[in-house]
């Protein structure tokens, strides 16, 4: 995927923050996108202010918490651009509550759109780009979330799992002549902290990060009202897919965290390293 003038994108979130970041990166660069987001206003006013750029882009509404209505989106992407290279999926939430305080409703609501979408994305989108034998790149979006349980326990189940399987599935997607690469960004300006705007209805009342007074969730809004530039975050997916990084992260902030995570999992193995399994 280095030349990516004329392919065709799909990307979910797209109406603000990171997943318009993306669009508004790859249209730079002359790819085709179809523009994906549960929220319709949001979603008229990014395609009309690419639109406005001379890019060539559209835009589908879906609660990709819903396989059918995501379904539907690859169908209208196939109906207006005739094929599609790279699948971006992006959106998220951040719902749900810590240990005591979480609900099956709030369960239900982050992994439907943090790891299911993810999964029913490659699973709809991985045969269409099979199917015109030009190759691709699937980019999922995790977090930094995805390599330290740094939030909540579903918030972390659900980025763990899609930095899971991209890994897992990077090299049999090669095969195909598929790129795989899992975003983990850390603190961006966008309004995850605020993700209950879209909740659906048939979820009910449902807890966000941001509720609380606890001074971990205020340092984490003033962290993301202060955070990094999604178009920034659009340009490093651009590369990424251009350069096929199985990893795509935004900065080093978390790094020391993260290296102390594989150090303690490298102690574990120290412990019993001289020690011989019974068989």
């Amino acid at each position: 995927m280095q030349q990516l003038e004329g392919k065709v994108a799909f990307v979910t979130g797209a109406g603000s923050g990171i997943g318009l970041g993306i669009a508004q990166a790859l249209a730079a660069a002359g790819v085709k996108v179809m523009l994906c987001d549960i929220e319709q206003a949001a979603l008229d006013t990014a395609v009309a202010g690419l639109a406005g750029t001379n890019a060539d882009v559209a835009g589908v509404r879906a609660d990709v918490s819903l396989k059918d209505e995501l379904r539907k989106a690859a169908d209208e992407t196939i109906a207006r651009f005739g094929k599609v290279h790279i699948i971006v999926n992006n959106a998220g939430v951040g719902g749900g509550g810590d240990y005591g305080e979480w609900t099956d409703a709030s369960w239900d609501w982050t992994i439907g759109v943090n790891l299911m979408s993810v999964i029913w994305g490659i699973e709809i989108f991985g045969p269409l780009i099979e199917k015109h034998g030009e190759g691709g790149q699937i980019v999922s979006t995790a977090s930094i979330a995805g390599l330290i349980a740094a939030v909540n326990p579903s918030y972390n189940v659900t980025k763990y799992g899609v930095v899971a399987l991209s890994e897992g599935l990077r090299p049999t997607l090669a095969e195909r002549g598929i790129g795989v690469s899992v975003l983990c960004p850390g603190f961006i300006r966008t309004q995850i902290m605020d993700s209950r705007r879209n909740l659906p209805a048939r979820f009910g009342d449902i807890e966000e990060m941001n509720e609380g007074a606890n001074e971990i969730v205020a340092a984490a809004r003033e962290a993301i009202e202060h955070g990094i530039d999604p178009r920034y975050v659009g340009e490093l997916v651009r590369e990424g897919i251009e350069g096929d990084w199985p990893y795509i992260v935004t900065d080093t902030e978390f790094e020391p965290i993260i290296a102390e995570r594989f150090a303690n999992i490298t102690a574990a193995f120290d412990r019993i390293r001289n020690r011989v399994p019974q068989r």
